[in-house]
């Protein structure tokens, strides 16, 4: 790992990367959450595999290789599971192990009762609850040989506790709770941990394109910390599941909202 990823001020810490010799597979890794998480573990000395179905990824391995970091990209759609199989076999050809997948890849689609969509609804299920499956099928063979490994899937407070009308989305993301949870029933004896992060809303380009500051402003009032989300606090909950720290963390669904869903307005 180059030191010009580090910050210079820190290179003497004897404190070891808490990433270090680990392989990370991140999916929808070219831009917002997906693409800090992919950074915070280059930081933390993790080799990386980056997946996206936009072009975009290949200039993220570029961006990280001039920085010290040795990353993969591909470009795959999450929902073919053929293309996930290959390319977990490249990154096995490439790094000869993976530790960590983090199941990053979503979208979104509008959903109304009087325009219900059998098609839609197939799409956003065949990304958003498919797509950690098939990753998931894909690169867990490696890990159970090794007996090792961390499973961090996102999922939405959307899942859990507040509604949406965006029920394609919501219904999905409660899903990804519920495969995270009988997954890691099925792997804990592998010494594979999975876990999932259900974010509140997270300020990004794309969600400031979607809505607006002026929205997003607003929405952050409702919030007990008064502020959004941001990449940075979600890729730091990411690097402590994958890291050896939360070893005895399994099956769990964390929420990451600014108190969003604790928030009552009866008091």
């Amino acid at each position: 790992m180059n030191a010009t990823f580090i910050n210079p001020g820190l290179q003497k810490n004897v404190l070891p990367l808490r990433l270090e010799n680990r392989v990370a597979v991140v999916t929808g890794a070219a831009q917002g959450i997906g693409k800090e998480i992919s950074s915070t573990f280059a930081q933390e000395g993790a080799d990386l595999v980056l997946l996206d179905l936009s072009d975009k990824v290949f200039d993220i391995e570029e961006e990280f290789r001039k920085k010290g970091c040795r990353a993969l990209s591909v470009k795959a759609d999450v929902s073919d599971f053929e293309k996930i199989k290959q390319a977990a076999e490249l990154a096995i050809r490439k790094f000869g192990r993976v530790d960590v997948l983090v199941n990053n890849a979503g979208i979104s689609l509008p959903f109304s009762l009087e325009k219900f969509s059998g098609k839609d609804l197939d799409k956003v299920m065949a990304v958003n609850l498919k797509g950690v499956f098939n990753c998931c099928m894909a690169f867990l063979p490696y890990m159970i040989d090794r007996k090792y490994g961390r499973i961090i899937n996102i999922s939405s407070i959307a899942g859990i506790s507040i509604g949406t009308k965006s029920a394609y989305y919501s219904a999905s993301k409660a899903a990804v709770i519920g495969f995270t949870r009988s997954l890691a029933l099925w792997l804990a004896e592998y010494g594979i941990t999975v876990n999932a992060i259900c974010p509140g809303v997270v300020r990004t380009e794309l969600t400031e394109s979607s809505l607006g500051r002026t929205v997003l402003d607003k929405l952050a009032e409702k919030i007990p910390v008064k502020r959004l989300a941001l990449p940075r606090d979600i890729a730091n909950l990411a690097l402590f599941l994958a890291s050896d720290e939360s070893s005895y963390i399994t099956g769990q669904y964390i929420i990451i909202d600014g108190g969003l869903t604790i928030k009552s307005d009866v008091w």
